[in-house]
Order: structure tokens, then sequence, then C-alpha cells
């Protein structure tokens, strides 16, 4: 639904009102000394942004700082919620809950191939995640996040282009302590999990954690002509564990080890009609002929959240890790801390998708190990760290081995070339007659479906039914990397911050490409695609022998390749069959950071800073086909066996400057940013294959406000932010005409206004209870939700709001809530696709509807 016009008005004037979000934590939080005590100031707030404690309004990097009882307060529970309390940072998924994207603003990795590295890198309790999807679960006990805007490649083990949500969970303690809590809300959630920490002895604690989360579905689907029989999609079984056990056996050196298991089994994610041009009215109702009625929705109604998928989106998401990060101040250097991270991940996922999104049987992949991505990897980081009277240092050496196995499979229905047939068949022949109409010739068009067997010159229906494609990819990933970040106080006032990275990435593919069925069809006509077609026209064209040879010619060359193309879509091109290829690429690349920062007096520090990012290359991990069998060529049907990309760079600008108010109770911090891409990483359809194309340049400029503010009433607390971002592509001119629309325009999940505000209001009842109330919203202004910037893929502007009340004890044992996200029920596109093999079809995928629910916690 569309928020009316009151509605927007007031979210737009709140959001306004309290102007940005950067650092939003709550006031009992910032308190320096006890946490019944309320605080007087939020000055002394600390991150640590650069590897050690520093106040926030001392560091010269744009990034806003959550913490848990601000998370707690807006229901965040995992990366996809934090964008709500984050101007600029955009996160969303498509075909499975592991393919979720961050960005931050607007720029991010487009695209859902596993190759990709993510632009916005994920670190959870020191340890970096492959990709976004990656680090993407229920987070369970958040001390805080922290979000880093820019290239951070010279503070974080990992490179990134566009920034870093760095998450911190509640470490252990030697206090025992017990919390639970149960949620209960609409679409039959249920929710429980338990915390339990205790010391063991004078110099250790544990922390033990679990979590298990179930939901119905949040989308209705119609599963037309089966075999599926789940009615409802989007539902949720989440189940997480996680134990730490911290070591401290002396006043120099602890020792933190965590272990942690977590298991996904849920059906994700169906997409539902968008919208359907007059073009599209065929194909949709052909698929509704096969279907029995039941293929797609007759008129597009995203509002009615209604999708057709005849085959299952059953997702199975394991993710387990072990980590131990130790900390010892040494004697050297004047105390310098030692930190060593060393991590290992194991994550794997499967998942099963009808891929043509509807109730005929066309194309699905099955969720078993033929279908699959998972993750193996090994992760090492050192850092020394620091300081003297004028230098803050910091030196560290980060490596990793990441191996990054694939399955792709396609499985082909009995629909498929009913389908196909009929609709190329009808296509081919209408545009076939208008063509011959000067010559004063005429086409058979009768039987349509029997067209492309003629062409193959193989019975109907013995061309694709079954397993279409299986490949796999085994991609091995070695980076290491030597860095440094330090800071000269070069008098009391001016801060000069030189940061260094040198980066050795090397990345190792093996692919093996089959065609299980053999794809026959496609492969008679491949061998032979002039005397097919020529044969098939013969047959159809009265007098077709009589037409100059030059005609006939001209004839079978404009059909051909729209035959050929529609039958050897990657999923049936038998080129691609029994085919095998090894890639190899090594990067070594330079990148750092200057900034120098200026402390006019006790409230205004202003800074300055460049950057140059980089993100690693690769290879794209699909069935690649061109033209040319080159990555750079257009649409067509040759393999392409180099599908590598080279990496993604950033010049990154800022002008800053932050302020401290009234006592300290009142933040005001403003950036000025300037960040040109070079060779930006976007994975593209070509129209039979989707293909990483580099991008010459994206530049992406703006302004970013924020706000937070302790007011004079006890217990009141706002905090808000503003980012206002032109992210567009460069004016060159792209090969493939489905990226005609980038030159020059914005780039895709790239609002030009972004908008956060969160007002807390907490106020003791009586001598024993207290009552908490807190409202939270997001703005974002129309923009794309497609790679290819159809103006179809088109999100107009809209607001999330989020509310939760609650009441409790003044000793915080108990705790009851009520709450809603969502609130106005705002019907939104995530991300926007082409439905496939269905032109003049759109499809959406929607982000969560409203939800609401109680919440009970308690805790001793």
């Amino acid at each position: 639904m569309v928020v009316s016009k009151p509605q927007y008005k007031a979210l737009t004037l709140a959001v306004f009102a309290a102007l940005c979000v950067m650092p939003q934590v709550h006031a009992q939080e910032v308190a320096a000394t006890g946490a019944d005590e309320e605080p007087t100031t939020l000055a002394t707030m600390t991150v640590t942004a650069q590897k050690r404690e520093e106040a926030l309004q001392d560091v010269p990097i744009t990034m806003t700082v959550l913490s848990e009882q601000l998370l707690q307060d807006a229901g965040v529970s995992d990366i996809k919620d934090v964008q709500l309390l984050v101007p600029g940072l955009h996160v969303s998924s498509t075909t499975n809950e592991s393919q979720t994207t961050a960005r931050i603003r607007g720029v991010g990795t487009n695209g859902d191939n596993a190759g990709l590295e993510s632009a916005v890198g994920v670190v959870i309790d020191g340890v970096y995640r492959p990709r976004t999807g990656v680090g993407f679960g229920d987070l369970g006990e958040i001390e805080r996040i922290e979000v880093l805007k820019g290239p951070q490649g010279t503070v974080f083990g990992k490179n990134t282009s566009a920034g870093v949500i760095s998450v911190m969970t509640r470490r252990p303690s030697y206090s025992q302590s017990a919390d639970a809590e149960i949620t209960v809300g609409n679409y039959g959630e249920i929710g429980v999990s338990g915390a339990y920490n205790d010391a063991l002895g004078e110099n250790a604690a544990f922390r033990v954690y679990a979590a298990k989360r179930t939901r119905d579905g949040i989308t209705d689907v119609n599963t037309g002509k089966g075999p599926r029989v789940e009615t409802e999609d989007g539902d949720r079984n989440f189940q997480t564990l996680r134990g730490q056990l911290l070591l401290e056996p002396s006043d120099t050196l602890d020792i933190n080890f965590i272990a942690d298991y977590t298991s996904r089994e849920e059906h994700c994610c169906v997409g539902v009609t968008d919208e359907r041009s007059a073009a599209g009215a065929g194909p949709a109702s052909i698929i509704n002929a096969l279907a029995g009625g039941n293929g797609v929705i007759p008129v597009p109604d995203m509002d009615r959240r209604l999708a057709y998928a005849n085959r299952s989106t059953e997702q199975d998401v394991k993710d387990k890790g072990v980590s131990a990060e130790v900390n010892w101040q040494t004697p050297w250097f004047n105390g310098a801390t030692l930190t060593s991270i060393s991590a290992y991940r194991d994550w794997k996922t499967i998942n099963g998708i009808d891929l043509d999104f509807s109730g005929a049987d066309l194309l699905w992949r099955r969720a078993d190990d033929g279908s699959s991505t998972a993750f193996k990897t090994f992760s090492q980081e050192f850092r020394l760290t620091g300081s003297s009277d004028r230098l803050d240092w910091m030196v560290g050496f980060f490596y990793s081995d990441e191996k990054l196995k694939r399955n792709d499979q396609y499985m082909i229905g009995a629909d498929y070339e009913p389908y196909l047939s009929t609709l190329v068949g009808s296509q081919v022949l209408a545009g076939l007659a208008a063509q011959l109409a000067p010559f004063g010739l005429t086409v058979n068009q009768a039987n349509p479906a029997i067209f492309l067997s003629q062409v193959s010159g193989r019975p109907f229906g013995t061309n694709f039914v079954g397993h279409g494609a299986q490949d796999a990819y085994d991609q091995d990933a070695k980076s290491m990397a030597l860095f440094t970040n330090n800071t000269f106080h070069a008098t009391d006032q001016l801060d000069l911050t030189l940061g260094l990275r040198y980066t050795h990435d090397k990345k190792d593919l093996t692919s093996l490409y089959s065609n299980p069925n053999g794809g026959a069809g496609c492969g008679a006509t491949l061998a032979n695609p002039g005397g097919r077609v020529g044969a098939a026209l013969a047959a159809r064209i009265p007098n077709f022998g009589a037409l100059p040879p030059a005609t006939q010619a001209a004839l079978i060359g404009a059909v051909a390749p729209n035959i050929v193309g529609y039958m050897c879509l990657p999923w049936a091109n038998a080129l691609h069959n029994g085919r095998a290829t090894d890639q190899s690429s090594t990067e070594k690349e330079w990148s750092g950071t200057l900034k120098a920062a200026y402390r006019w007096n006790d409230r205004i520090m202003t800074y300055v800073s460049g950057a140059r990012g980089y993100k690693g290359g690769g290879f794209n991990l699909d069935r690649v086909q061109s033209s040319n069998g080159l990555s750079s060529g257009t649409a067509g049907i040759v393999p392409v066996d180099d599908t590598s990309f080279p990496g993604e760079f950033v010049d990154s600008y800022e002008l800053g400057a932050k302020t401290t108010w009234r006592d300290g109770n009142l933040l005001l911090n403003g950036t000025l940013f300037f960040q040109e891409y070079t060779d930006f990483q976007l994975n593209s359809f070509l129209g039979t294959s989707y293909v990483v194309r580099s991008i010459p340049e994206v530049t992406s400029k703006g302004v970013e406000a924020d706000i937070l503010w302790q007011t004079g009433l006890k217990g009141l607390m706002f905090q808000g932010g503003v980012t206002y971002a032109i992210t567009k592509y460069g004016d060159d001119v792209l090969p493939d005409a489905d990226l005609a629309l980038l030159p020059g325009n914005y780039i895709s999940f790239a609002p030009k206004w972004s908008a956060s505000a969160s007002m807390t209001y907490e106020r003791d009842i009586g001598s024993n209870l207290v009552g908490r109330f807190n409202i939270a919203a997001k703005y974002l202004s129309e923009h794309n939700t497609g790679s290819d910037l159809d103006i179809q893929k088109i999100q107009s502007a809209y607001a999330l709001v989020n509310a939760r009340i609650g009441i409790g004890s003044q000793n915080k044992r108990w705790m009851f809530e009520l709450w809603g996200a969502n609130l106005t029920d705002e019907t939104y596109t995530q991300v926007g696709f082409d439905a496939p093999i269905q032109p003049g079809n759109w499809n959406a995928f929607l982000g969560a509807p409203r939800t609401y629910g109680v919440t009970f916690r308690v805790s001793y």
C-alpha cells in the first residue's frame, strides 16, 4: 500500500526534525559511571573503528554506531534489519536469503553470483565473512554494531570498496546471569531464546546463547500443476547455538574462544508479477493454458502478495565455525598490544527454486547437492597496536584461504518445449509473414509449436525434458595482506593519519559443464543451423526454393539467431556439454588512506580524508556464452572459457565535521563525500546468459548529516540521519543493448535521498515499574531495483516505520513489550527482474509485510 499524504508528511517531518543517524546509542549505555545512573554526557562514547578504543567524536570516519538497546528497540535481529537505522545503507535479497546484498551510498555488488566478492564487508566478532549473505542470520546478543562508510582496508583484515558492517556480540563476564525471552507474533511467529553467563574461577568465564524462531509464510503461493504442496513462502525455521569461553591467565593476556552453529530450513523465495505489457500477454496466456489456468496471475497485483510456483523453494542453510581472539599486552614498544584472531568457518546452502516463477512446469532447481553453494574459510589476522605521546600506530597481517564450491543445476519440465515452441514458433512465423508479403508469398502458420522440432529435425517433445544442466565450480582463493594505520599528533589540535595496505590475491578455478540429457534438440540445430532452418522454412513457405539465393540466405539469417538463441539458452546449450576449464588469476595491489583532523576547540573537530580502495577481481561462476566466445561479446551461443573480471577500485574523498553541544548531550556531525569507482563489477543478463561486466566508471557524491540528542527531558533521546547521494554510471557507451540505459543514469538501488530517525522515551512508573517507547523510521526516495534500469523496475519513494512499547521492572528483571514492524504495511520491491523466458513480463521480490506481536523478557 502507498503511505497517505498525512502519513507521508508526518514521517518526513519526523525524519528531518531529527536530521540524521550516525551514533545511535541508548542514553543509559553511554554513562561513564554505574549502569543504573543517568548519564550526563554523550561526548565520551567510545568506538573501535580504528582497532583501538577512541571517543566517537575524535575518529575521522563517517560511521553509525548502534547499541544493543537501540537494536532491540527497533526489532533488529539480522543484517537486513540494520538498514532501518542507517541512512545510506540498503540491504536486499533475491532468489534465497543467502543471496543478500548490502550497499552503502548506493554502491554495492550487484548480482547473485558467488564469484563476486562483497563491496560492503561483514565482520562478526572480528572475523570477516566471505559474502554478505554468509553473514546473514540471527545475530543474537549484540553488544553493538558499527557501520563504517567508504573503503576501510587499512584497519580491517579484508579489503572492501564501499564500507564495513562490524558486529560485536556480548562477551562473557565474571558475574552470574541468565536471560530469556519469548516472542509471539502474527503469521504464526514464535521465538524463544536464552543465555547463561558465569565465572569459572577467578580467571575464566563462559557464556552460552541459544535461540529458535519459527514463522509461517508471508506470501501466498498458487502451486499450479504441482508437485509443490506448500501454499505459502517466506516462512522461517531458524535455530542457533553460540558458546564463548574467556580465559584471562594474567592482567596482560586474555583469550576468547567462540564456537557457533546455525541452521535454517525454510522456503524462500518466490517472485510476484509486478507488471505485464501488451506483448507479455501472449507468453502469459500460453503458460496459463499449459498450467490449467493456474500459470500466472491474470492481472498483476503486488498488494495481493500472490506468487505462482509449481516447484519447491526449499532451502537448507548450515553455518558453523570456531574462532580464537588473543589480546596480549606485550612488554615491547611501551606496552603495545598484540592481537591474534584465528577462525575457521564452514557454510553451505542448498536451494530449490522454481526458475520460471509460474505454475507451469518449465524450469527449476532441486533442493539437493546438485544445487548448492559452500564456503570453507580459514583466516588469520595479527595486529600490533601501540601508542606514544605523539603517535598511535598499528601494523597488521591478514591471511585467508577460502574454498568455494558451487553446483549449478537446471531441471527442464514437460511444459518447457510446448511453451517455447509455441511462443517462438508463433513469433517467428508471424514475423516471416510480414517479410514475405513484398514477394507475394505466404507462410503456413499452423501448429507453431511444431516449428522448432522441424528446425531441430527431431520428433516434437524429445528435445529438452529432464536434467538440462549440471555444472560444478571449485575455486580456491588465497589472500594475504600487510596493512598499517597510524595517527601522528602533530600538535594538540592537529592529527595526521596515514594508512597503507599491500594485498596479494590468488584465485584458481576449475569448472566442469555437462548436459545430462544431452540437449539433443539444441545440438542438432547447432550442428547445421543454416541447413536446419532452411529445410524448416522450405516446408513452411511454398515456392521458397524459387526465391533468389540471396533472399533465402537473408531469411535464414534473420530467423536462425532467434530460434537458436531461444533453444540454446545456457541450460540447454549442448556446446557446453563435456567442457572443462581451468582459470587462474593473481592480483597485487596497493591501497591506503591519508587524513588530517583539526580540533578547533572542545566542541568542533573537522577533518579531510582521501582513500584508495580495492575489491578483488575473480571469475563468473556461471555458464557464460556470447556472440564470439568472449565475455566482451554480445548475446550469442558460443561458450566463453575466460570468465574472469578485474578488481574494482575506488578513489574516495571526504570533508567532515564532528561537533558537540549542550555540555556533551548533543552531537551534530556532517560529511561531504566524493567517490569514483573504476572497473565497477556488474553482473548483467545478456539475453542468453549472465556475464560480469566491468563498468568503466561509477561516481557517488553527496552529503551526510547526523544527530544524537539526549534532551533535557529525562529519558528522551533522539537519533537521526540523512544521506543525499548522487550515484551514477559514467557516460561510456556499453556494448550490450540490455545495458543501453546505464550511461549517465543513477545506478540501481541508489536513491537520491535516504533518511532515518529514531525516538526513545523511558519513564519511571511509580516506585517499581518503568515504561519504554521507541519509534524508528526509514525513508528512501525513488530508485531503480534492476541492474539494467528498466523503467518497470522503478520503486517509488516509501517509508518504513517500526515501533515498540514496553513496561517492566526498574531493576530490569522483566519487561513486556508490544511491537510492530512496517506498521503502514508498505508493499515495496526489494529487487525487480525480468520474468525468465517470458518477454513482456516483470517480477519482483517483495519486502516483508506488516508484522506485529508481543515479547516477554526476563533477566537474572
